[in-house]
């Protein structure tokens, strides 16, 4: 049996006698739990080496995760044409996204996964250009395909998450450009509060039709880190984004108060924590090891906040041999401890040098770490 296939050997659903919504929400809440679940997602050609160890597609039901999906709302139908923001022209393949506009532009043969993107706004200077800007209408989007999906995802026993990453940061800058929007904070611009204040008030929307559709965790971010230090500093963060994602949260834990919100931001943002925890971030995701020491992480914030990733796609995971998969995956699970609060996963993508032995050893370390009568509930 080829190592995909085996480590597919498994239902801890069943074994444990728990349902995964029981489990993940109890572990998240730091209320103990029956075994340590696993997540990984895969790259394009280890998608393929997948399909050729196991005949099958890969999919988030295959080990299974510890959530799925609720899907989006249905927006009204827009015939835009996009292409007069990109007045530059794309390149052959380019690929726009049809809800804001955003362009990407294939990437490189060695990086099929990566791409370009082209930002619509990038060229405006004035006001009036970005106030014209046809931003999505979430307002008259119908949730109703949304809220029959939780129902019945619910009753098959599995806990269910919204993906409402890029929550007003990083898509504000997808559609502004980085320096072009970085420059309009810097210089107290008309523009990039008009902006932020647009988009803070769609993710208000988004996050409380999710709300009201009954998801558990509903999963935030924006990038605010780099490898070794912040995007921004921590007063232009507390000026400019903090109080409008504050916004975002409330107005989802006003209808759901029990809603666990996560936040995604990649490397480095210790400086950030305290901010994240006081706006009512309950999970910090994906705690880069190359950035951060997960063990003075949860000292620290791990009575206030739980963690979801922890295992480096820089250097474990690729890199790393079987046995060290293995100890860092049960290391960071006793950190943690029989109460729970972490997640324990890979803390991005999987490339294409992540050898199977390795995805292998992560998935078995959760199982022996489960078996072993670590966890409590």
């Amino acid at each position: 049996m080829s190592a995909a296939s085996q480590i597919m050997q498994f239902d801890p659903r069943s074994e444990y006698n728990i349902s995964q919504r029981e489990n993940t929400l109890s572990l998240l809440r730091r209320q103990g739990f029956r075994y340590a679940p696993v997540e990984f997602n895969l790259c394009p050609s280890l998608r393929e080496s997948f399909r050729e160890e196991t005949g099958g597609d890969f999919n988030q039901d295959a080990y299974p995760w510890p959530w799925s999906g609720a899907g989006g709302p249905t927006l009204p139908e827009r015939k835009i044409d996009w292409l007069q923001y990109h007045p530059g022209g794309l390149k052959e393949g380019a690929v726009i996204n049809e809800t804001w506009g955003l362009a990407n532009e294939p990437g490189s043969a060695a990086a099929k996964h990566m791409t370009h993107m082209r930002h619509p706004m990038e060229h405006f200077d004035s006001l009036e250009q970005i106030q014209a800007y046809p931003y999505p209408e979430f307002e008259q989007a119908d949730w109703s395909e949304v809220e029959a999906v939780v129902k019945k995802l619910h009753g098959e026993g599995k806990a269910v998450i919204a993906q409402m990453a890029c929550s007003v940061w990083e898509i504000s800058w997808y559609l502004r450009g980085m320096e072009e929007l970085m420059m309009d904070m810097a210089a107290g611009d008309e523009k990039a509060v008009w902006h932020l204040d647009r988009l803070t008030e769609i993710a208000c929307i988004r996050a409380a039709g999710y709300a009201r559709a009954g998801v558990d965790i509903l999963h935030t971010g924006d990038d605010v880190g780099m490898q070794h230090t912040t995007l921004m500093s921590p007063e232009m963060y507390r000026d400019w984004i903090k109080p409008r994602f504050a916004k975002v949260i409330a107005a989802a834990k006003t209808i759901k108060p029990d809603l666990l919100v996560s936040y995604h931001s990649c490397g480095y943002v210790v400086p950030f924590i305290e901010d994240f925890i006081e706006v009512g971030v309950d999970v910090l995701n994906p705690v880069q090891p190359e950035c951060m020491d997960f063990a003075q992480l949860h000292a620290e914030y791990g009575s206030r906040l739980s963690f979801w990733g922890t295992l480096g796609t820089q250097t474990t995971m690729p890199f790393g041999t079987p046995e060290e998969v293995r100890a860092v995956t049960i290391r960071n699970l006793e950190i943690a401890g029989a109460k729970g609060g972490l997640l324990c996963t890979p803390t991005h993508l999987l490339e294409p040098e992540v050898p199977w032995a390795n995805i292998e050893a992560y998935v078995a370390a959760t199982r022996e770490f489960s078996r072993a009568g670590r966890c409590a509930y």
